[in-house]
């Protein structure tokens, strides 16, 4: 029974949406969000990544990074470019990309949820992320970035928000990367009780994208509770940004690697060694997967297929049967000696959104030796090692479209 709640949302004034609204912090590096937002002192990268308006040769976990990002937050209030809505509301988000739609709900989750599963994980985090988050967030007293929850789609849910949408929207624009994104406000009490009501029906919820902005949650709900001799658990710091979607309206895309080097092989030697657990079928042009434990090669200019011998694995296990998990035990680590992939800085990742051609051009760079292309994972698998109590290697979901930062954010 996950507790969802309104709040008043801080959102930018109406003719600023557009300027404000940005890509999440952790898809940009600070080049490119300072290459981003120079021209746009509206971009709520200034709040994200502030790390943009300060020399750049200062370290992006430098404290003053943060206090920079507060500056910056009360700027954006003071000047009217941010207004807080004057009473608790949920919000319905609705992204287009090409002929995909997906509509959630922004509403607060609960940091009880969270720590006691039934808000469910699927990766774990690493502290150093973690850290940045909660700091990030404990100095600005602020959610800036939503995290991306999913639920089994229930139809009372979908009609609502259906509903809602006959309304005049808040927000209505197209970003510079052709994504539409929509936002409507619900405060009728009525209907968030009906709402929350749904909600509370439900088992679980399972976060999709931002493990470390939760996890960071809770670290900072820890804190504040410690420093609050009159905590009541109704504080807002006792619950987090997210945008709810159902599941089936979910769209993952595949998540490549690649490799600076054939770990002091030969190709003929990597070769044979990739032959004893998967079949190779040289092709004569790009190879896009289009089927479970099926992956392309890019090597030297030659694409290959690759398909994973059925005795390689274990078809029973939610983790083991994983495309990622595959490829990883019986390439990656035994073949490549890439034993711990979140730390190898021979091995990198590369989003679907940039295409197979991406991956072509890393290895023609001469900087990486070969590429992988992986089927997508699905989101019942993601949903079915949550419900395990399992967690994915890391790297094995890209979701696309990418929620836009600054639209709505959650002041703690």
């Amino acid at each position: 029974m996950p507790y969802i709640k309104p709040f008043k949302g801080l959102r930018p004034a109406p003719n600023l949406a557009e300027k404000v609204a940005s890509p999440p912090y952790d898809v940009l590096s600070s080049d490119e969000a300072r290459k981003l937002a120079e021209d746009n002192p509206y971009s709520f990268l200034h709040i994200s990544k502030p790390e943009i308006d300060l020399p750049i040769e200062t370290n992006q976990y430098d404290e003053k990074v943060y206090k920079k990002g507060a500056e910056n937050l009360k700027k954006f209030i003071k000047e009217k470019i941010l207004i807080q809505d004057e009473k608790p509301c949920f919000y319905i988000y609705r992204l287009i990309m090409g002929s995909h739609t997906q509509t959630g709900i922004v509403a607060s989750a609960s940091v009880i949820d969270y720590n006691e599963g039934r808000i469910k994980i699927h990766e774990y985090t690493r502290a150093d992320k973690e850290k940045d988050r909660a700091t990030h967030v404990y100095i600005l007293n602020a959610n800036t970035g939503p995290v991306f929850l999913t639920y089994h789609a229930k139809q009372s849910i979908n009609n609502i928000v259906n509903d809602i949408q006959k309304q005049e929207p808040i927000y209505d624009f197209t970003s510079n990367d052709g994504i539409k994104h929509t936002i409507w406000k619900i405060d009728n009490d009525k209907i968030i009780v009906k709402i929350q009501n749904e909600f509370n029906a439900l088992d679980y919820l399972y976060i999709s994208d931002g493990h470390h902005r939760s996890a960071a949650a809770a670290r900072v709900q820890e804190i504040r509770m410690k420093n609050n001799p009159h905590h009541t658990g109704k504080e807002e710091y006792n619950c987090f940004l997210t945008v709810i979607f159902p599941d089936d309206q979910m769209y993952i895309m595949d998540y490549n690697r690649v490799v600076k080097d054939l770990n002091r092989l030969s190709e003929s030697e990597f070769l044979n060694k990739v032959s004893e657990k998967f079949d190779i079928i040289k092709q004569d042009k790009t190879y896009k997967p289009t089927e479970k434990h099926i992956y392309g090669m890019y090597l030297n200019n030659c694409w290959y297929k690759l398909k994973a011998k059925p005795a390689t694995f274990n078809e029973d296990d939610p983790v083991d049967s994983l495309d990622v998990s595959i490829l990883h035990k019986n390439l990656m680590e035994p073949i490549l000696g890439i034993t711990d992939p979140r730390k190898d800085q021979r091995i990198s990742f590369v989003g679907g959104i940039r295409g197979l051609q991406e991956l072509e051009r890393l290895v023609n760079s001469g900087k990486y030796q070969v590429a992988f292309a992986l089927y997508p994972t699905s989101i019942k698998e993601l949903m079915n090692v949550a419900d395990s109590n399992k967690v994915m290697p890391p790297k094995s979901t890209w979701f696309e479209p990418k929620l836009r930062s600054g639209l709505i954010t959650h002041l703690l």
